[in-house]
This record gives structure tokens, sequence and C-alpha cells, in this order.
């Protein structure tokens, strides 16, 4: 089945392009297009898409915020961030609002398509050279001394997940677990490393080779 892709962005001119892009790739179908984040959460509701593609910078409600939104008012939807604007602190933000992935605008049409498939499969994509700044801007993690080796196949298999998106309750369905004992696997594993919050535990993960951000 192709992967159904809603196109938000202000600037007609541009979203022609992206759009004339996805269509020339294969096992992608574009649904809807959008100008801004209210006719977003709109179209979404109504066309059911796999990922909503959408720029950072929109008039009235911005992509952080519809981002946002689109997670509690349509849970199955994948975002990814397709945006000029690159420093860490943006994209940080659209990952914290519950985009799955962020792209420069700069991206070449092939990254487009690799980063919509990685998304509509539920992993976490961040463009070439983003994915570096972002973890060079996080506080460096402190682990005490020879903890990695101390986690559980279980706190691993955890580790793992968390770095590839995975919310608490599709690890618990994977798991076999409950939503809370998936969380507190997880508080007692940051316990054991050191570490406070999930982008410091995301960046320990990437840095020992756990799992990598495709």
């Amino acid at each position: 089945m192709p992967i159904k892709v809603l196109v938000v962005d202000d600037h007609a001119l541009l979203r022609e392009g992206i759009l004339c892009l996805l269509k020339a790739q294969e096992a992608i179908e574009v649904v809807g297009e959008a100008a801004d984040g209210r006719d977003a959460i709109r179209e979404a509701k109504r066309l059911s898409p796999d990922v909503v593609l959408m720029n950072v910078s929109l008039p009235g409600m911005d992509g952080i915020a519809t981002a946002q939104a689109l997670v509690q008012s349509a849970p199955g939807v994948q975002v990814l961030m397709l945006s000029m604007h690159e420093s860490p602190d943006v994209v940080l933000r659209a990952l914290e609002a519950g985009a799955r992935g962020y792209l420069s605008k700069k991206s070449t049409a092939a990254e487009l398509a690799k980063a919509l498939r990685s998304v509509a499969a539920g992993k976490r994509y961040l463009g070439t050279g983003i994915a570096e700044d972002v973890l060079d801007a996080l506080p460096s993690p402190r682990p005490a001394a020879g903890a990695l080796g101390n986690l559980t196949e279980t706190e691993r298999k955890i580790l793992q997940l968390t770095v590839e998106g995975k919310s608490n309750t599709e690890m618990a369905g994977m798991l076999s677990l409950s939503h809370r004992t998936v969380e507190t696997y997880r508080l007692l594993m940051m316990r054991k490393l050191g570490l406070r919050g999930l982008p410091a535990l995301v960046k320990f993960a990437i840095r020992h080779g756990i799992t990598t951000v495709d």
C-alpha cells in the first residue's frame, strides 16, 4: 500500500514543488494539502494520512503547535517536519511536541522519500547533519562507571525502543508488559545510568551503539 501524505506549507509555489517531487516517488501518494495549521488538523482528520509533511513556520498556529495538536486529535498520524530552520532548539521542540522526524528544506528528493518511509513505519528520522547538531547541543550524560553493563535484557530493549521513538504503550505491547511497568523500567534505568530526562537517555544510547537514528 502506498504511504498517504498530507503536505502542509503556507507558500503555494513551494507546496506545488513538493507535490511534484512526491508524485514522482514510488509507493507515495499525496492525498491532500493545507496552507496553515488549522487546515492541517481538519484535513488530517478528514483524510487520515499516514504522514503529515509540515513546515515549522506557518501563519497563526505554527507547525510545532500543530504537531502537538495532531498527536492528540489524530494519534495514528505521524508528523515529519520540513523546514529551513535547523537550530537544535527548534528541532528538539518539534520532537518534544510529537514530530517523528525533522528534515531540512535543503534535502534531496531521495532523502525526503527515505524520511517519509521511515516515519510512516514509526521510526524517528533526523536529516543529514541535524542529528549530529542536536546531539551536540544536549548536555553530555555522565553515567555511573560500568552502568551500561548492569542493564538487564529488558532494560536494553526499552532503551533501544525509546531511541526508535516508540511510546510507552507501543513498548508495552511489544514486550508484553503493562504501560506502568515500562515506565518504571525506564525510570530505574535512568537512575542506573545517572541520567535525567529523555533527551539525555537518547543521546547516551546513540553514542554507545544501542541503536542509531535512521
